[in-house]
């Protein structure tokens, strides 16, 4: 049995190559090539771009990018195990499938993807985050990526999506927001994934914009961290670390002392980024 792209159906590639996902790797896999396909038309189009993909796995969203036009991807895996079956898509695909054999976090982008690129991918959920925020925060903005087309557990793509005020309202919602437009595209269920995770997944699309207000990144960081790393407590206290008075600083910009983190907009923190 074949699909599509002529290739063994995934689960038989799984079986072959003995890939049981490793929760160590944070690996669910996902094995519905309509699913994958549907997450790699969330990301075209993909003419004239790179297309940057993090843990392939077994290829089940690989070859849905490749099957959807993609004419240059490049997969970085860890994972020693599933490199035979990569190199088994690259054969299928010639010319349009490069894999890297390495640590995601740990490449050097600038010297690994060259002209326009897109990061599309089922991202491990041990490292989700941390890539996200080096993406945002490293190197010259705007940045080499037109779009990020990412799945993460929901709870995460709820804190980058969030609205001031509600729960889940933090410091990854602020540096997304204040340099990209995020969109929240649609949830996955965990039966869609082998093994099935504890939780509801979803897809995230970040668009990188250049700022309304162009504080220092790291600043911004540094005044996200002290407001919401004592969130319960107001801004007259929590932000002591950052500004030796902080009422002086606040009331200028119109913001309460009284307020908490929760209640300030992207702006805000970024016009406080310029006074720190």
């Amino acid at each position: 049995m074949t699909t599509d792209d002529g290739l063994p159906p995934l689960r038989e590639v799984i079986e072959a190559h003995g890939l049981a996902a490793k929760k160590s790797l944070g690996q669910n896999f996902l094995f519905d090539l309509n699913l994958t396909r549907r997450i790699a038309r969330t990301a075209a189009p993909f003419e004239g771009f790179t297309i940057v993909e993090i843990g392939p796995g077994p290829g089940g969203l690989t070859r849905a990018l490749l099957m959807e036009g993609a004419k240059k991807v490049i997969a970085v895996e860890r994972d020693q195990r599933a490199l035979a079956a990569l190199v088994e898509i690259e054969a299928a695909y010639p010319g349009r499938l490069t894999v890297i054999a390495g640590d995601a976090l740990a490449v050097d982008w600038a010297s690994t993807v060259h002209g326009p690129a897109k990061i599309v991918a089922n991202l491990p959920y041990n490292i989700g985050t941390p890539l996200l925020t080096g993406w945002l925060t490293e190197g010259p903005w705007p940045p080499w990526f037109s779009s990020l087309t990412l799945m993460f557990q929901k709870e995460v793509a709820d804190r980058i999506a969030a609205a001031p005020g509600s729960e889940h309202y933090g410091r990854l919602t602020v540096l997304c927001q204040w340099r990209c437009t995020v969109h929240k595209m649609f949830d996955v269920h965990r039966s869609a994934f082998t093994p099935p995770p504890k939780v509801t997944s979803s897809i995230v699309q970040l668009l990188p914009v250049v700022p309304a207000i162009a504080c220092n990144v790291k600043t911004l960081e540094r005044v996200t961290a002290a407001a919401f790393g004592q969130r319960r407590k107001m801004l007259r206290q929590s932000l002591k670390s950052v500004f030796d008075v902080p009422e002086a600083v606040l009331e200028p910009l119109g913001i309460a002392p009284t307020a908490r983190a929760e209640e300030l907009t992207v702006a805000d923190f970024a016009r406080l980024a310029l006074q720190a």
